[in-house]
């Protein structure tokens, strides 16, 4: 509790002596990017709950003022079945993608 800093300090490079350098340039690698890592999962994570999200039924997406105009003529030509599918069609945005689903969880 009463360690100065210098003494972590010293203590911490010692123990950090004993690994190879390339153990250490992992360890800072992965210190660096952690944060990064866990959003990119996250994400991901999120991707695969859309796959999962069924659209059920014919929508009427021209009835749905919020979607922009390319995704209302996409998602009326193309049908997709899941938020899923419909993240990945070209014109249609991430804000369009939680247009639906807030549209349709109500």
């Amino acid at each position: 509790p009463n360690l100065e800093v210098f003494q972590l300090a010293h203590a911490l490079a010692e123990k950090l002596a004993a690994f190879s350098e390339e153990a250490r340039e992992q360890a800072i690698i992965q210190t660096k990017y952690e944060t990064y890592l866990q959003k990119e999962q996250q994400q991901a994570q999120r991707m695969r709950e859309l796959e999962d999200f069924q659209i059920r039924g014919r929508l009427n997406y021209g009835a749905m003022p919020a979607l922009s105009h390319e995704a209302r003529e996409k998602l009326l030509k193309i049908q997709p079945e899941t938020l899923g599918q419909a993240s990945r069609i070209s014109g249609v945005s991430p804000a369009d993608v939680s247009v639906l689903m807030v549209y349709l969880n109500r």
